[in-house]
């Protein structure tokens, strides 16, 4: 049919393993089932010599978590725009009875245009489907992992709209919500803590975007979203005005995590019934002990003036790593996690942020977040009509393939680039990734000049022109010629080219095709 598609094959090891086919099958009739304009598509699916293949549509372009990567938060509007398209494919999927199961930006791909396609339905299932094995209930990404299906519970659609929620906090912040030195410790935060406000990293998102956040993530699915649907609602009206002001969402204490464990009894740790006199010696024991501490806290008191726990939070942005940890040791203060981010200006290594911000009072003890700077963006700039080796030369420190076609052009100087395609003017680009950029670039125009005598004047003209040739038409004289050979003419056809048909021709500055007609 002529048209470019995505082949995933697969992997030949895994060809005889049940559950692995069972999977690959699983996400071919999970997305062959849906049809969706933000759901890539699946042509065809096949076994050929025990190789086992789903032919789908091919995307040009890269996947949000790149695009996040490379050009950190998004503005508010372009990611409700992406939600959007999101939860509009996942409702579709949730109708269809099917749990995609690892919503995450590496699984949605993002095209030129600015269409999102959600991929790999390869743990997709459909809600009353047996599960593949007693593990299968927790697969997934644990950045992106709903605290049910961290304790072991079934996918629900709900567990797939928290997912979407830790999304589109990404989508915002440029980071993931929770970090840890290990899954476990992630997926226990998402079990325990509440997602942090985006209204912290940007104030000037509106309360009614951190609400629907708040709602997709809760920790308890009752007081979640119920289905896509709503949670597509909310974010339809999410920047109307009458919802600038919205009050910041809170549910009602929940008490599902606070419920009593009964702990078996060990054997041999059971207390052994104390007699009545030992009972006695230690009731005096403790009266006395008692009035000793009273005494001294009365006499005492007065001498020292109570201990402040409370500091504020020292402002170490600029700092370095080392610099910030010694100056909140000092105060008693902890660092529990770092994130790095590029930036526009700040050298690597320098502290950017820190959270909850400087001047914010905290107990002794407690532990902030900082952001650290990886360095700073390298910005793609507008290559068009720069000459292309000029261009090599400044993108030879970096990690950027060039690809290059030659483009047929008469009005520009060959070697001269015409357009830019997969890197856009202004993109931000991360130094230490490798990425791709392709150029058009003129070349001189070159091709056998065909036959064109016997064609009309107008259709010949037109038709070497299009090669990028240069052409000038001009009239024979009829002078000397009898007025029956005048009359014999057959006007406005060619009848002579310079250079003949056949002569190999290259478009110079001074070069010209001559068609010759009466």
């Amino acid at each position: 049919m002529n048209r470019e598609v995505a082949v995933k094959i697969l992997r030949g090891d895994l060809s005889g393993d049940a559950i692995a086919l069972l999977r690959f099958q699983r996400e071919a009739n999970a997305a062959s089932a849906l049809s969706h304009p933000n759901i890539v598509e699946i042509y065809d699916v096949g076994e050929d010599n025990g190789r086992h293949f789903i032919v789908m549509e091919y995307v040009r372009g890269r996947t949000l978590k790149q695009l996040i990567q490379q050009r950190g938060a998004m503005d508010k509007n372009e990611a409700v725009s992406v939600m959007r398209q999101l939860i509009s494919a996942v409702q579709v999927a949730h109708k269809n009875n099917i749990i995609h199961r690892d919503i995450k930006p590496q699984n949605v791909l993002i095209k030129d245009d600015g269409t999102a396609k959600i991929t790999d339905f390869g743990i997709a299932t459909a809600q009353d489907a047996v599960q593949l094995t007693q593990t299968d209930t927790v697969m997934g990404s644990v950045h992106y992992l709903a605290p049910e299906l961290a304790r072991g519970e079934s996918a629900s659609f709900q567990s797939d709209i928290y997912s979407m929620g830790i999304v589109f906090y990404e989508l915002l912040t440029g980071t993931v919500p929770h970090t840890g030195d290990a899954p476990v410790q992630i997926a226990l935060k998402h079990m325990r803590e509440d997602i942090p406000s985006v209204r912290e990293n940007n104030a000037t998102i509106p309360q009614s975007l951190d609400n629907i956040i708040i709602k997709s993530t809760a920790k308890n699915k009752a007081n979640r979203y119920k289905t896509a649907g709503e949670m597509l609602d909310d974010l339809n009206q999410s920047l109307d005005e009458k919802h600038v002001n919205d009050a910041k969402l809170v549910f009602p204490e929940d008490k599902q995590n606070g419920d009593t464990i009964l702990i078996p009894e060990v054997s041999g740790m059971r207390e052994k019934k104390r007699p009545n006199f030992a009972y006695a010696v230690i009731g005096i024991g403790l009266t006395i002990l008692s009035g000793i501490v009273i005494t001294m806290i009365i006499v005492l008191g007065g001498m020292f003036e109570p201990v402040s726990k409370a500091v504020k939070i020292p402002d170490v942005v600029g700092m370095t790593l080392e610099e910030a940890r010694s100056e909140l040791n000092a105060l008693v203060i902890s660092v529990s996690s770092v994130k790095y981010q590029l930036t526009d200006d700040i050298p690597e290594g320098e502290v950017i942020q820190i959270s909850p911000k400087a001047g914010v009072e905290v107990e002794k003890g407690s532990s902030v977040v900082l952001t650290i700077s990886e360095g700073i963006y390298v910005v793609v700039g507008d290559y068009a009509n720069r000459n292309i080796e000029e261009v090599r030369e400044e993108l030879k420190t970096l990690k950027i393939t060039i690809r290059v076609e030659n483009t047929p052009n008469s009005t520009l100087e060959a070697g001269t680039i015409i357009s830019q395609e997969l890197l856009v003017p202004g993109q931000k680009l991360d130094p230490q990734r490798q990425y791709e950029i392709k150029f058009y670039v003129a070349s001189d125009v070159e091709f056998i000049i065909p036959q064109v005598v016997g064609m009309g004047v107008e259709t010949a003209k037109a038709m070497l022109e299009s090669d990028g040739a240069t052409v000038v038409a001009t009239q024979k004289s009829t002078e000397g010629m009898s007025e029956e050979e005048i009359a014999a003419l057959v006007r406005n056809v060619v009848v002579e080219v310079t250079p003949s048909a056949g002569s190999y021709y290259i478009q110079g500055e001074n070069n010209v095709i001559t068609l010759y007609y009466y």
